[in-house]
């Protein structure tokens, strides 16, 4: 068995391919293909939700629930999503797209049989513009606190201080948005982050930060996804020419192919716990 070919990169949505395994989990039947354009929720970064569709076989039809990352070990263990041992691409395990069914596999699925994949395109879109603009606000608000650091703490994909990178615990993101969280503790405030004069200016921070997003839209941008190769674990980045240069940032999802596809993205910060800054990003998709 080969990893995964991929096609989600370049924005497919549909694809035809081979069946190579169907396989029962504690999370429901598991069917794995050769190649696939499912986009599946990473293990050990769960931040976009895997693809919803169906496959489809003349005039049969069952409903996958979401597409999740699976392997199977150089000894035969099969592992899918958070049951999996090691991280991404770790060596001595071969890399799969598994696509969890909502109901038993039919008799149809069967390994060898050649059946048609169709992703549900609405939630696909919806959920990469929500990728893109968690990316967008991440850059945004790395621009609005950019004065708030007293050392260089590393630079970001525009080469501004890397609050992002320093201080995010988490992302989930969801279809148009997402919400993010940073840790704003003593190991940031070490870092050289000056912590007390940004919860003061909270709310010029999120003013900077949405006019910045604002320009980002107006300038209609493209946004692309560059692979390395085609398997689930080759490395892809995302690319988008923004008008402060291309920004760069490895990442595993999928996204718009051009900010001309939204007509609003803005930020709301909460610091209710002076701790903890929560980011929620809401994207307008455009008419």
């Amino acid at each position: 068995m080969s990893a995964t070919a991929v096609t989600f990169a370049d924005g497919s949505v549909t694809g035809r391919s081979v069946i190579t395994r169907v396989q029962a989990s504690p999370v429901g039947p598991i069917v794995v293909l050769e190649k696939t354009p499912f986009h599946p929720v990473d293990h050990t970064w769960p931040d976009q939700p895997g693809d919803s569709g169906s496959l489809i076989a003349g005039g049969s039809r069952v409903d996958v629930a979401e597409a999740l990352m699976a392997a199977v070990s150089d000894e035969g263990d099969f592992a899918v999503g958070a049951d999996i041992p090691v991280k991404r691409g770790a060596a001595g395990w071969t890399w799969l797209v598994g696509h969890r069914l909502t109901s038993d596999a039919p008799d149809w699925l069967t390994p060898g049989a050649e059946v048609s994949l169709e992703v549900d395109s609405n939630r696909r879109a919806g959920l990469s513009r929500g990728h893109t603009a968690c990316h967008l606000a991440s850059l945004a608000l790395d621009l609005a606190v950019a004065d708030l650091w007293r050392k260089d703490p590393g630079v970001d994909a525009l080469g501004t201080p890397d609050f992002e990178g320093r201080a995010n615990q988490s992302s989930r993101i969801h279809e148009d948005g997402s919400v993010d969280e940073y840790r704003l503790g003593k190991s940031l405030r070490k870092a050289g982050f000056d912590t007390e004069t940004f919860a003061a200016t909270l709310d010029e921070r999120e003013a900077r930060i949405n006019t910045r997003l604002a320009a980002w839209v107006e300038s209609a941008a493209r946004s692309r996804i560059e692979a390395d190769g085609p398997t689930i674990v080759d490395r892809r980045s995302w690319h988008c020419e923004l008008p402060e240069g291309e920004a760069v940032i490895l990442c595993g999802g999928t996204h718009a192919t051009t900010l001309a596809e939204f007509s609003r993205i803005s930020v709301m910060l909460d610091l209710s716990d002076p701790q903890l800054l929560v980011m929620t990003t809401t994207a307008a998709p455009a008419r």
